[in-house]
């Protein structure tokens, strides 16, 4: 694994930070592919304003546990509480409507479409107004349009690509479509976000960028992030806490000090050389 020294938060991301209470806690989660254990008795939470990473090797779970949290997977054990309240069946939609929203590795942009006109579709959930309605462009459709293209803008001035704002997705560079991606998730003006490998695939320049936004969305916005990453650098300057993976059980969880200094991560995971 990668140690990339990134320089973005030379005070470490914990200092001064201030977080809620818990948003989000897992406890005793096992999820089974037929014979196939993809988690086994996981439990971990996730509190207000925090940056909390998912870290461990390739076919740890950390994939796995993002689609349990947003409703993608159900798990045969365990409970998933959201704001002290119990989550029975989630589905996808619904975790969207309860202000969760997600990026994946593999990106899925609309690529014959412009910057903007992505980022639109993320307030797809906060449209009140009907088809008909829509269609027609008229009355409260267009009051509303207006002022969901007026956040969109407020996005993109937010992430810095004014420039490229009218310009189709499939003509982008890799970096720059993963920004647009993110600021769809953005546009819905989630509670958490969850960001799948959010720096993959990207130069070092693109990943300071990227965790320069993810900082600043969670200090600006109040976002509550958790995060699979799998540059340690990047981890571990910008995380408030990390939990790690191994086979589908959890070997460490604390602040990113703790966990560099975990035996079992330090054997499992990073290598005496970290």
């Amino acid at each position: 694994m990668k140690m990339t020294d990134m320089n973005t938060s030379p005070a470490g991301a914990q200092a001064g930070r201030r977080f809620g209470d818990v948003i989000l806690d897992l406890q005793n989660i096992s999820l089974r592919f037929g014979g196939v254990k993809a988690l086994t008795d996981i439990s971990f939470n996730i509190r207000e304003h925090e940056v909390r990473a998912i870290i461990g090797p390739n076919g740890a779970g950390k994939s796995s546990m993002l689609n349990v949290i947003n409703g993608v997977y159900h798990p045969q054990e365990g409970k998933i509480l959201f704001r002290g309240q119990e989550r029975k069946k989630m589905e996808p939609h619904m975790a969207a409507q309860q202000g969760i929203a997600r990026t994946f590795q593999n990106i899925a942009l609309f690529k014959g479409m412009s910057v903007l006109d992505n980022i639109m579709t993320g307030r797809n959930l906060k449209m009140k107004s009907n088809i008909f309605q829509q269609a027609l462009w008229i009355g409260p459709a267009l009051r509303e349009e207006i002022a969901h293209r007026e956040k969109v803008e407020e996005i993109v001035d937010f992430l810095e690509i004014q420039h490229i704002r009218k310009t189709p997705v499939g003509a982008l560079p890799y970096g720059l479509q993963k920004r647009v991606d993110l600021g769809r998730a953005l546009a819905m003006e989630p509670q958490i976000l969850l960001l799948d490998e959010p720096m993959a695939g990207m130069n070092v320049e693109e990943k300071q960028d990227m965790c320069r936004f993810i900082l600043d969305i969670s200090d600006q916005f109040g976002t509550t992030i958790v995060l699979i990453e799998h540059d340690m650098g990047v981890v571990m300057d910008i995380s408030d806490r990390v939990v790690v993976l191994d086979y589908g059980k959890k070997i460490g969880d604390g602040t990113p000090d703790e966990v560099r200094n975990n035996q079992d991560v330090i054997n499992a995971y990073l290598g005496s050389g970290h």
